[in-house]
């Protein structure tokens, strides 16, 4: 069990086929260990195939699309990276939409690897600290981030980090962060 409870927190976990599967699982545990109840949201309906690096993993189960979820139902979002989610979903309009919410709602948001693309595309990079996997730190820097090469960065209730070896500090600031409420300093 985790330091903090999140006991009766929502946190939506926004991907698509080609996730990386240890990063939405792990962050998912963690959700759960510490009381917080996790979705699965997704641009489509049914079931999303989850990869280990370059093979194919387990498949998940969507529980709501994208365009039928509203962040003013959850707590929080996780966006889990794999270069294929992450490229996907960075072109959704709805999930570009979706996670702009969160931060227009100032809730916490995390997210690993190659997640932050769509934070770019979402428009709500600029001025934050955050970290990524290595090859996004040039198109972060572009959007106006401040990029830094750490484990785990924390600005204002958004988490970012790495990649799947970064997951132990990941989760753990994800649950803090959600723990703590809404940040007036995370917005769009």
């Amino acid at each position: 069990m985790s330091e903090h409870s999140i006991a009766g927190k929502k946190v939506a976990f926004l991907l698509t086929d080609g996730v990386e599967q240890v990063e939405l699982t792990s962050p998912w545990q963690a959700v759960k260990d510490a009381g917080g109840e996790p979705t699965l949201v997704a641009p489509k309906s049914g079931k999303l195939q989850g990869y280990n690096g370059t093979d194919k993993g387990d498949t998940f189960d969507v529980d709501l699309t994208v365009a039928e979820a509203n962040a003013s139902d959850y707590d929080a979002l996780v966006l889990p990276g794999g270069v294929v989610n992450a490229d996907h979903l960075r072109v959704d309009k709805d999930a570009q939409s979706f996670t702009r919410s969160f931060f227009e709602q100032h809730k916490p948001v995390a997210s690993i690897c190659h997640g932050p693309w769509l934070l770019i595309e979402a428009g709500v990079i600029r001025g934050r600290n955050v970290t990524s996997y290595f090859t996004l730190e040039t198109d972060l820097k572009n959007a106006g981030a401040n990029w830094t090469d750490q484990e785990v960065v924390v600005d204002q209730g958004l988490v970012t980090s790495r990649n799947p070896d970064d997951l132990p500090a990941f989760n753990s600031k994800l649950v803090e962060e959600i723990s703590e409420g809404q940040h007036a300093g995370q917005t769009a």
